[in-house]
């Protein structure tokens, strides 16, 4: 089998891991030149629009998967299976059609409006009465959004971040935490959906609109976490997404449960699978797009929290890995990048241990000493 992957960063690099252990060639396209995949797979650097380019990549893969809801799946041609799906990918790679399609299904999530003028968004802060600004394509990882509880606020984020089709306005929601609940499906039989299984709920902090950390067990009462695991699977099916995705959730007053946001591809969060559950999301993201049977999504040690390594400075890498690899129970995967920035993710740090707070000590510590 030959997985094309979309998109050569660290999701491609974990994926092409994943597959290289099934006995799977991954062959990557990617618009850049790319340090993540390089070692682990045939890695074509090209205009990935350009039919000349996209359409013989393409054909020499037996299924094709994206690294990013932004990548163009949809240029690929007709007779090569895409999955999560075009039509998945479409509607979530823009957050106005991410939310209409929700709302299509009954699916919970904050009250929310298309700004198509600078004027709806300033009656959506007075109705709402504190908000975020998100652009409706690119908005991730604290790029493309904005916390607006003034009028100020909203006319600086309408001038930085609206586009033709203006902004997604949301309520604010005041939530109790945060968490996220990863699933991998596998293609419909027959007109009836795929097999699915779901992993454990993850509770995650975030920092400046950037995941910090996040853990399992989520420690919630089991009618949150019941219901977290529904919503998502709900959201999935609805999305009709075949493979790995991740429904971001806020856990509101009362336990209930709203949609933050929909990845269809391996996420941040899930990346402590790699060493606490029997299978990895990206083991089980390769086996959904091949169509093969799902592993086992549980975990298989007590408690475990994954950690971002973000970058410090600018300039090339140079990590101190003696302090964090003498933590004990933590695992440090980098990604092979080779230039450093602030805050760029260059790579994370699981613990596993008895307990969730010990989890985090051990992973904290470690991605501290890690030092990029």
């Amino acid at each position: 089998m030959v997985l094309g992957i979309l998109g050569g960063g660290q999701l491609g690099r974990m994926t092409a891991f994943a597959a290289a252990r099934l006995g799977v060639d991954v062959r990557v396209l990617t618009p850049s030149v790319s340090g993540p995949t390089a070692p682990l797979a045939d890695v074509t650097v090209g205009d990935w629009e350009d039919a000349s380019v996209l359409d013989p990549w393409a054909e020499a893969c037996d299924v094709v998967t994206v690294e990013s809801e932004w990548a163009p799946a949809d240029r690929v041609p007709a007779g090569v299976p895409v999955r999560p799906g075009v039509e998945a990918l479409v509607a979530i790679r823009h957050k106005g059609r991410q939310r209409a399609r929700l709302a299509e299904h009954g699916l919970p999530q904050p009250a929310h409006v298309w700004a198509a003028t600078r004027g709806e968004a300033l009656a959506a802060l007075e109705r709402f009465g504190a908000v975020v600004c998100k652009r409706f394509e690119g908005s991730y990882d604290g790029y493309g959004n904005a916390t607006c509880r003034t009028e100020a606020d909203v006319q600086a984020a309408w001038d930085d971040l609206s586009a033709e089709d203006g902004l997604l306005v949301e309520a604010f929601v005041p939530f109790e935490a945060e968490a996220a609940v990863t699933a991998a499906r596998r293609p419909a039989v027959d007109g009836r959906g795929g097999a699915t299984v779901v992993y454990p709920v993850v509770r995650s902090e975030h920092r400046d609109h950037r995941l910090w950390a996040a853990w399992a067990p989520a420690g919630f009462p089991e009618s949150v976490e019941a219901e977290a695991r529904r919503v998502a699977l709900a959201t999935v099916e609805a999305l009709d997404v075949v493979g790995v995705a991740t429904v971001e959730v806020f856990v509101a007053e009362g336990g209930a449960v709203l949609v933050n946001e929909v990845a269809p591809r391996p996420h941040n969060t899930a990346h402590l699978t790699i060493d606490a559950s029997h299978t990895s999301q990206f083991e089980n993201h390769v086996r959904a797009v091949l169509d093969w049977p799902l592993g086992d999504p549980g975990l298989r040690v007590p408690a475990a929290c994954v950690v971002n390594v973000l970058g410090e400075r600018e300039g090339g890498v140079a990590p101190g890995l003696s302090d964090a690899l003498a933590v004990d129970g933590a695992s440090v995967h980098l990604y092979g990048k080779t230039e450093v920035r602030p805050a760029r993710k260059m790579g994370h740090v699981t613990a596993t241990a008895p307990t969730v707070e010990a989890a985090r000590e051990r992973a904290e510590a470690a991605a501290e000493a890690v030092r990029l």
